[in-house]
């Protein structure tokens, strides 16, 4: 499609006999790219599962870091995405980015024909799928400059919600993909029993664990297809004006995301435990993250030329509190869906697929549960219901504003993980984990919801906080800040697990969940504040 060079989206007359089309086009094509990004993001969520089914020789602690690594990488990618709209364009931006993901596509399929493939292959691999979460921040700034403001609400709950069914749908694809010879390869053997939507997969059964990756090739090839011949770029000055052509966008993508996987995996150096690759530095993982954000923005900044110019111009959301405000509200929604999303299957298995017994004094937490119930068969269910209704947080956003909203989500997610974090605990310290099992998902379930009608208020409390030059922009930089939940929360789980204290990694939760309700009241909900936004 060829660029454009008028984009009035708040004048009727320009929105009605044109406008409108090229925006839904824009809007379904985006849609489908996040699709695929967000599963090649998250599927490590159930190949680890599947590893563990496998008896790959990885610690539980190793397995929870693959999660983490791809969820530090993602959250960290998506600061440069976060301004690629206006230095590349919507167009070159998104076919690249969706281009970019046959690379972790391959190479995990390749990885995973073999049981004796060195953890630091996978890892790197979980490094490149984080492209897939980067590229949420680019896809959202761009959709924000397609709609009015009246529709913006929804039309940025429908991307962002329907895209995250490539969670849903990959945890729920991948294990039935698992279960055939789609694709050349050999198979390998469960150890222990895995599952799927509509049936249980016993021991010995043969699976195809490399199809879990291979089978988003299907999806990814006519995608960027559409991207490159159905896509738009706006050319006005408050979209992206310096667009040049598409291999200098394209070298320009390249270096800045270069950038940010390296100051990634120096984070991840840092954080992760020497068994996992890490040199276990014990610097709170909360500065490491600062220092990687502070650190990729610097560096980003310091390009020189149009770059520097146009950051330079983009950087001024940082000089409004609201900007960082958001950051964290948006943190606790969708930060929250993404890194629940990420380590739900990992916390069915270990939590309910294991007996944990008391032999000579020592809770043990080895002996297989043959009672258990399949990861791969309920948890799916969570990232269906968190996707499913974030459209409806916009929408109710747009009747009711989007900080009443939000602070409704936000009580209700304090109750849930209080709730989660208690039956969490009766079951790790029980022969019959089974027994707590429907309270723990109802509760998980409930969770899911409230992060789900949350991501969709948020993003229109941004809508009507920030001018529309600055909308996108701020969205991208949000959602990049929030997706760092999908490093936090696996990484923190997993180490109360190696500490077999779960629950306390719950209640971590569940204070910061109260902050943000401060927060949310006091800047948003104050009929005296300069923002009241009901």
């Amino acid at each position: 499609m060829r660029d454009i060079d008028k984009w009035d989206p708040e004048n009727d007359d320009f929105w009605r006999p044109n406008g409108e089309k090229i925006a839904n086009r824009n809007l379904w094509i985006s849609i489908g790219g996040l699709f695929c990004g967000s599963a090649v993001w998250m599927y490590w969520s159930i190949i680890t599962v599947q590893m563990l089914n496998l008896g790959f020789n990885f610690s539980y602690e190793q397995l929870f870091s693959l999660v983490a690594i791809a969820g530090l990488s993602g959250a960290t990618l998506r600061i440069p995405n976060s301004f690629f709209i206006e230095l590349c364009g919507g167009r070159h931006t998104l076919f690249f980015t969706t281009a970019l993901l046959i690379i972790p596509a391959i190479g995990t399929g390749l990885a995973l024909q073999d049981k004796n493939t060195s953890l630091w292959v996978f890892q790197l691999m979980a490094l490149l799928s984080g492209i897939g979460g980067g590229n949420f921040a680019s896809s959202i700034s761009n959709i924000s400059f397609f709609f009015p403001k009246k529709q913006q609400g929804l039309a940025l709950g429908l991307n962002a919600g329907l895209s995250n069914f490539g969670v849903m749908a990959m945890q729920l694809v991948v294990p039935l993909v698992m279960t055939c010879a789609i694709f050349d390869g050999v198979p390998q053997q469960l150890i222990s029993a895995s599952g799927t939507l509509i049936s249980n997969t016993p021991a010995g059964s043969n699976t195809y664990i490399q199809n879990a990756s291979y089978i988003w090739l299907l999806f990814l090839v006519p995608i960027i297809f559409l991207c490159w011949f159905g896509m738009t770029n706006i050319n006005t000055k408050d979209v992206s004006p310096n667009v040049s052509s598409p291999s200098d966008a394209f070298g320009l993508i390249t270096l800045m995301l270069v950038i940010s996987f390296f100051w990634a995996a120096l984070g991840l150096w840092l954080i992760l435990p020497t068994q996992a690759n890490g040199v276990n530095l014990s610097i709170p993982e909360e500065l490491v993250l600062i220092f990687v954000i502070l650190a990729t923005l610097f560096c980003l900044k310091s390009l020189p030329g149009t770059v520097s110019h146009s950051l330079n111009k983009q950087f001024k959301i940082f000089n409004n509190k609201h900007t960082w405000i958001m950051g964290i509200i948006y943190a606790m929604t969708f930060g929250s869906f993404i890194g629940f999303a990420a380590v739900f299957p990992l916390a069915i298995k270990i939590i309910f697929g294991y007996q944990h017994l008391m032999v000579d004094g020592v809770m043990t937490h080895n002996t297989i549960n043959v009672n258990g119930p399949s990861a791969l068969m309920y948890a799916w269910m969570g990232a269906f219901i968190g996707a499913l209704i974030r459209p409806l947080g916009g929408w109710l956003g747009d009747q009711f504003g989007g900080a009443f909203v939000t602070q409704a989500c936000c009580i209700i997610m304090v109750l849930s993980t209080l709730g989660v974090s208690h039956y969490m605990q009766l079951a790790f310290h029980s022969a019959q984990p089974e027994k707590y099992f429907l309270e723990f998902f109802t509760l998980f379930l409930i969770l899911f919801a409230a992060t789900g009608v949350g991501n969709g208020s948020t993003f229109k409390t941004i809508t009507v906080i920030f001018p529309k030059e600055q909308t996108g922009i701020v969205l991208g930089w949000t959602s990049a800040i929030a997706a760092y939940g999908a490093f936090y929360i696996p990484n923190a789980f997993g180490e109360q697990i190696a500490a077999t204290t779960p629950k306390v990694a719950f209640i971590s939760f569940t204070l910061f969940y109260t902050l943000c309700l401060f927060i949310n009241w006091w800047f948003y909900l104050r009929k005296e504040n300069e923002l009241y936004n009901p």
